[in-house]
């Protein structure tokens, strides 16, 4: 295993191209490339688009290996999953990687020769219980074991909010998790021009962003409202809006221009770990309405308004109240920004990198114990570890 004295300076990162898991993988790149962190970052799930591609290209520290293999919350995916395994494990003997990082569960068990780390972004059965209002059904018992069985082999785990460090812990009774909230970069998403527009976005074929909600009532809201995201399933189903103006899958410069000129953002979600799209509409100025969910209140308490995900009467009284007070609407474009302004890539970068040199660290203490017992050193075990 290669080690440094000040931490990874290699990492083998998986990465899919189909939600926040990309933005969050690419925004962490870029603050740890002042670090000399380099950067493997293995993308499953789908191939990426051309502007994720242009994205990879501008980060000096990322090597992009790609493929199709399907992701674990996907129908029918422990082949892939398998297969996807064996593939991280050429990649890892190709790049000699310090530390490994798992932007998803089962790979945590593969014989790595480098210690690996879990960032839980999401899981089915949290999903399932807060968009279903039910537990996972059975045919996700595999699923159930091989995620608890992953979070057993870890080195570290880590959670981009409490609710879902608490999730991990009810579901699969793993206690052992670091929070670490996810960053966004200021220079890229700042206000604009506001207009008198309210704005929502995200997989609206995602029960769990709960926006179909926002069409239902938009008749009755007083401002137009426009929806960017993907409204088809990776399994091929297709969600219909008939309400609001439905803008597509948008590039990311034009993501920007959404939110800059957004005096309002909607996001009605049963279901956000952390929210990265409300992190930007925060850093842009928008007044936030959200759904009043664990996750979002720890986050955003003090700085948005909070509407419950199944009360679609509540939801248009709240947009249609904060229309009608633009004192109050700015008050809450300001508190956002100065939230969003707190979960910035500098404090993201630095957290990751002490918590990367404490899984090495870890990783090399046996190694120091067995070197020292095979070279018949007199130190004690407790002095071999310590």
């Amino acid at each position: 295993m290669q080690t440094h004295s000040a931490g990874p300076r290699k990492i083998l990162m998986t990465v899919d191209p189909i939600g926040g898991v990309w933005t969050y993988a690419l925004e962490l790149a870029r603050a740890l490339e002042p670090h000399g962190v380099q950067i493997a970052l293995a993308s499953m799930g789908a191939r990426p688009t051309r502007e994720q591609y242009k994205q990879v290209l501008a980060r000096k520290n990322v090597h992009l290996f790609e493929s199709g293999y399907r992701l674990e919350w996907m129908d029918d995916a422990w082949g892939d999953v398998d297969a996807a395994g064996d593939w991280l494990l050429q990649i890892a003997a190709r790049v000699r990687p310090d530390l490994i990082h798992l932007n998803g569960y089962s790979h945590a068990v593969l014989r790595w020769n480098a210690p690996a780390l879990i960032v839980a972004h999401s899981c089915v059965l949290s999903w399932w219980e807060a968009v279903k209002n039910e537990e996972a059904p059975p045919r996700y018992g595999e699923y159930r074991v091989r995620v608890a069985t992953a979070l057993a082999a870890a080195d570290a785990v880590v959670a981009p909010s409490a609710a879902m460090r608490d999730a991990l812990s009810f579901h699969y009774g793993h206690a052992d998790t670091i929070v670490i909230r996810n960053a966004g970069d200021p220079r890229l998403f700042a206000p604009g021009e506001k207009s008198p527009v309210v704005f929502a976005c995200g997989r609206i074929w995602d029960g769990a962003k709960n926006l179909p909600l926002v069409d239902r009532i938009a008749q009755q809201i007083k401002w137009p409202i426009a929806f960017a995201g993907d409204r088809r399933h990776p399994a091929g189903s297709t969600i219909a809006v008939q309400n609001v103006r439905c803008l597509g899958k948008l590039s990311m410069p034009e993501m920007r221009q959404q939110f800059a000129r957004a005096a309002i953002f909607v996001l009605p979600a049963r279901y956000e770990p952390f929210g990265l799209s409300v992190l930007e509409a925060g850093l842009s100025g928008c007044a936030l309405v959200l759904g009043d969910i664990s996750s979002l209140r720890e986050t955003w308490h003090g700085a948005a308004i909070f509407v419950s995900p199944d009360d679609a009467s509540g939801l248009a009284d709240a947009l249609n109240n904060l229309i009608d007070n633009p004192k109050r609407r700015q008050d809450l474009s300001r508190r956002a920004r100065a939230r969003a302004l707190g979960f910035s890539p500098y404090r993201m970068a630095n957290e990751y990198l002490a918590i990367y040199k404490s899984c090495a660290a870890e990783a090399r203490a046996p190694s120091v114990m067995a070197n020292q017992v095979a070279q018949g050193s007199t130190s004690t075990l407790a002095e071999a570890v310590a």
